[in-house]
């Protein structure tokens, strides 16, 4: 900065000296510039009384000076720091510099709509490959905002703004996981996922699996260089990166000579306060696992529940399974019944101990420690359920009594079912509740329909009970998840309103998709099964309104061999038809849904040979 040294000097009428003038004189005494050489003594002393300006000619001069320069000073100001955005600052070409924050967002999502920048394909190069993408289908797009914020900011020092120019990238979003799902597809067989390390059991073998590196896109580098290059109208080469996963082959290989061999060479004792249990090497390999994380990092860990199955009744004299509350129906009303804590093995300190001794060669005992296990479902938690009143009721029909197989089916999977709650919010599975039925779950042999014929099958029957049951939800109101009408129709269920079911491919599932608990009851005679849904009614009504059957075929006769296999038919038709639920409430219809299905025509089977 320059200064203006200055002298000022007053004359008054009482001055001794006969004054050239009576106003007040200013007296420049020195200016000095940058680079210049001090005034002399001698060059400033030669006559310098009488040649001096009028001293208030003088102040006036200084004054002046001064104030052009702070004038201009302040108008330099005024021009560098007017708007939000330095001057000579633009983006993407579009000039933003003296303009406030809401002009520029204007101006540059102008310049975006002007220039099409943004709906140009984006080129890709991937590997070997070239890809187009629109932006909208990856998410990209420019944050107008953020970027004027960025450009606001560019430079705050006051020569900066004053003078010179600077472009400001445009602040870009890109929705990662969108991005990489397009490029993977596009990158195609370049890619290959790696070889995740293991070590398996062939029965109590130890194999191990050596990991091999993968070749793959990184989500986040790939994001970083696209929203880099998107707008430079240049393709955009994104690498693909070589993976390996954490665990090295030697140290798999470590695992198994170290861990994975010696804990199935001998039995492990397992002692408790109620007594010991040996646990032999086959149940070891099946609970002892590997896991590799998403960094391919192999640890090694006890599955207990895959123990538990492994050792079978072997625990039953050691652990208590606890029991949950459960609802009966009393005199046509739902009443809790309480349940009550088990006893069991303490799961993690079981893992943790196990775990540590199965690498010695001696001294391979472990204790177990029983803690006091809770139900899950209390009778205050059931009580608060609002489980009160029967909301539906369904009932199918049968032949034979309680004295065929298929009956029998019926009536012990409705003797499984019967107690179920169901929570809000949750799902029901007919498969996951009963698990497999076969023979040793008291199943027997009656006849299912495969492959399109009647054939005898453990568990036939039971796609009775699950149509009675998907009835039952069905005019309920729950939400129906999962299940599949036979391939052809049978007079005793409701068309299209129907389902089967089998192990374990086929199942039957509902939601819950109240705010209430859900109980379900079931009941059976000797010629019929029932259903019932209780909880807390919330429709005026449920019913079906069925449109016309259409597309009718008839059935062709087909010629068996005769012999037990042989189950005779006198054939259906086939046809497709359309079911609405029409659900009401407040006597309005809140939901009208739509089922359809198609049934084969059902051929007529014949044991024996057609007649000549």
């Amino acid at each position: 900065m320059w200064y203006v040294p200055i002298e000022v000097a007053v004359t008054l009428y009482g001055d001794t000296r006969p004054p050239a003038d009576d106003r007040p004189t200013v007296k420049v005494t020195a200016v000095s510039w940058p680079g210049d050489e001090p005034e002399t003594a001698a060059a400033a002393a030669p006559d310098a009384g009488p040649r001096r300006r009028p001293r208030r000619l003088r102040v006036l001069l200084a004054v002046g000076s001064a104030a052009v320069v702070l004038g201009a000073v302040a108008g330099a100001g005024a021009y560098a720091y007017a708007g939000d955005v330095p001057r000579g600052t633009t983006v993407l070409g579009a000039e933003l510099g003296g303009r406030s924050r809401a002009e520029a967002v204007r101006e540059l999502r102008a310049e975006l709509t002007r220039s099409g920048a943004l709906n140009a394909p984006l080129r890709v190069v991937v590997g070997e490959k070239n890809v187009e993408l629109k932006p909208a289908d990856v998410g990209l797009a420019v944050d107008v905002e953020a970027t004027v914020d960025a450009a606001a900011k560019a430079s705050a020092h006051p020569v900066s703004r004053l003078v010179g120019s600077r472009a400001v990238a445009p602040v870009v979003t890109v929705d990662a996981a969108r991005l990489d799902a397009a490029l993977h597809r596009a990158a195609g067989d370049q890619t290959r996922e790696w070889t995740v390390p293991a070590i398996i059991f062939t029965g109590t073998t130890p194999k191990p699996v050596h990991p091999k590196p993968g070749l793959a896109l990184d989500r986040e580098r790939t994001a970083q260089v696209v929203r880099v290059g998107w707008l430079s109208g240049r393709p955009v080469t994104v690498p693909l990166v070589e993976r390996a996963p954490a665990t090295t082959s030697e140290e798999v290989d470590r695992l198994v000579a170290e861990l994975a061999r010696p804990a199935v060479a001998a039995p492990v004792t397992l002692r408790t306060p109620k007594g010991s249990v040996t646990i032999p090497p086959a149940a070891i390999a099946r609970s002892l696992r590997f896991a590799a994380d998403d960094a391919g990092r192999l640890t090694p860990r006890i599955d207990v529940k895959r123990l538990r199955t492994s050792l079978d009744s072997r625990l039953d004299a050691l652990e208590v399974e606890p029991r949950d509350a459960r609802m009966t129906i009393v005199d046509g009303k739902p009443k809790a019944v309480e349940g009550h804590p088990g006893q069991q093995l303490d799961a993690a300190a079981l893992s943790r101990d196990l775990l540590a001794v199965l690498p010695r060669t001696a001294d391979r005992t472990v204790t177990g420690q029983l803690k006091e296990t809770q139900p899950k479902l209390t009778t205050e938690k059931l009580a608060s359920l609002g489980i009160k009143e029967r909301v539906s009721r369904f009932t199918t029909h049968f032949t034979g009594g309680l004295s065929s197989p298929r009956s029998q089916n019926i009536a012990q999977i409705a003797k499984e079912v019967d107690g179920a709650v169901v929570l809000p919010g949750e799902t029901f599975s007919l498969n996951g509740h009963t698990g497999e039925r076969g023979y040793a779950q008291g199943y027997r042999d009656a006849p299912v329909i495969l492959d399109g014929k009647l054939v005898p099958g453990v568990g036939g029957g039971t796609s009775q009970f699950t149509t009675t049951l998907f009835n039952a939800t069905y005019y309920a109101g729950l939400e129906d998840v999962e299940h599949k009408p036979h391939s052809y129709w049978f007079s005793r269920y409701p068309p299209v309103i129907e389902s089967t079911i089998f192990w374990p491919s086929l199942d039957f599932k509902f939601r819950n998709n109240t705010p209430h608990g859900v109980l379900i009851d079931t009941s059976y005679t000797s010629s019929s099964v029932t259903v019932s849904i209780w909880s807390t009614k919330i429709y005026d009504s449920v019913k079906t309104e069925y449109g016309p059957r259409r597309d009718i075929t008839k059935p062709k006769t087909i010629h068996l061999t005769p012999g037990p296999s042989c189950i005779p038919s006198n054939g259906i038709d086939g046809f497709t038809q359309d079911a609405f639920r029409v659900i009401k409430k407040d006597g309005k219809v809140v939901k009208r849904e739509k089922f359809s299905w198609r049934y084969l025509a059902e051929p007529r089977y014949v044991c024996g040979p057609a007649q000549s």
